[in-house]
């Protein structure tokens, strides 16, 4: 008969006291999650967006994420063979590290893996992400923007003024070049011109399930 790990007692005494009930919590659901889901996957995040993730979750609502408290939630799973809540999940506790997420799910492993292979969401660049693509605003009216922004586009550095209640360009202006690191204006300028440059998804690194974990990633 396999040996039961369930009923362990978890320390929680390395955590501050502030918010122990809510840890106590998360420990509790994270071991109900490892008794009610088959799987397991460990996943980072790319570019991201909380509002995208609360697509997706909205998306995967049969099944459960989690993302921060990397400590708490590998104090759940078990640090050790001997802690473990069950076999192997120490393996699991071990790679939380960075922005990382568990995923707990019902769906086959080749259902999800071959979801977030195929998921990608376009999104707008923040500060200090890299261009990907060289934009140029040629001088003229810019007839897409309302007029009572134009005092906004001066302060983002673009040489505008109004002609007849249109925003005019007064010259060529280069807005980014490709591979720039982006300064905050830039990327409110790409913002109200309507250019996604970074993308946002979702990689599984790893799998746990039945006992047995898979590196997802090289």
């Amino acid at each position: 008969m396999p040996k039961s790990k369930r009923a362990k007692q978890i320390s929680l005494t390395r955590t501050k006291r502030k918010g122990l009930e809510s840890k106590k919590g998360l420990v509790h659901e994270i071991q109900e999650c490892c008794d009610n889901y088959a799987n397991i996957f460990i996943f980072n995040v790319e570019n991201m967006r909380n509002s995208k993730l609360k697509e997706v979750r909205t998306e995967w609502r049969h099944s459960r994420f989690f993302f921060g408290k990397n400590k708490v939630m590998a104090l759940a799973l078990g640090k050790t063979p001997e802690q473990e809540y069950k076999d192997n999940l120490h393996l699991v506790s071990q790679r939380l590290k960075g922005s990382v997420g568990l995923l707990f799910t019902n769906q086959s492993r080749e259902y999800v893996t071959n979801w977030f292979d195929k998921y990608r969401e376009m999104d707008y660049a923040r500060s200090g992400s890299t261009s990907t693509l060289t934009v140029v605003l040629d001088a003229g009216p810019l007839e897409e923007f309302s007029h009572a922004i134009e005092p906004q586009l001066r302060q983002l550095g673009l040489p505008t003024t109004l002609k007849k209640g249109v925003i005019t360009l007064l010259e060529d202006y280069q807005v980014c070049s490709l591979g720039d690191t982006l300064t905050p204006e830039q990327a409110k300028i790409l913002k109200l011109l309507g250019h996604p440059m970074v993308e946002f998804r979702i990689q599984l690194e790893y799998a746990w399930s039945n006992g047995e974990g898979t590196e997802l990633t090289s």
